[in-house]
């Protein structure tokens, strides 16, 4: 099944009607070649309205955890980009609402049938970590970092790359020491 199929699936699917009326499709990114899959939490209003992900301090930020940069990162097809939600879920009380869950259970398995070579799934934020670890998973998003090589080779959970998270990467140095010169090296293994 291509993009263009699991596309009007998404937007046949009466909980999007609002979206498609509007206009607007899901966005998501599978390249057949992806040898990377990054899997995160929802697009946010600029990364719909703009239709491109990770466009924005969050995702400088990321580039820089992976080691790429945007050329690698938008043009390269070696990466999928894949998030719980596929809309802006619209926003809360403290931020962005949450994604809607539902649709990583019924679109993430048509998507990953697709998606053959992946050799590391990048888990960003509570969500994805949360569907993709299941019972496996720890009591905090940091508990699952720390023990991020319980999860390996497959998975790699990451903290979400947001502005919003430099707190949290000044109490936690090993994550800065530890785990992105980890996941520098691999995506260069992954890439030779």
């Amino acid at each position: 099944m291509d993009k263009a199929e699991i596309d009007k699936m998404i937007m046949a699917d009466p909980m999007d009607e609002k979206f498609t009326k509007a206009g607007i499709k899901p966005l998501y990114s599978m390249p057949e070649e992806a040898r990377i899959l990054i899997i995160g939490q929802a697009p946010g209003i600029k990364a719909q309205t703009k239709m491109r992900f990770w466009d924005d301090p969050s995702g400088d930020r990321l580039r820089t955890w992976l080691g790429v940069d945007r050329t690698f990162f938008y043009d390269s097809n070696m990466l999928a980009i894949i998030p719980m939600d596929f809309y802006y879920p619209g926003k809360g009380k403290s931020g962005d609402l949450p994604p809607r869950i539902e649709f990583a259970e019924k679109y993430h398995p048509l998507i990953l049938k697709e998606l053959k070579n992946i050799k590391l799934t990048i888990l960003i934020g509570q969500y994805a970590q949360a569907f993709y670890l299941k019972d496996k998973r720890k009591r905090t998003v940091t508990d699952n970092i720390r023990a991020y090589k319980e999860y390996l080779p497959d998975f790699l959970p990451l903290v979400h790359p947001s502005p919003r998270n430099g707190i949290w990467l000044s109490h936690n140095p090993w994550y800065k020491e530890e785990v992105i010169p980890y996941l520098q090296k691999r995506i260069k293994e992954i890439m030779a």
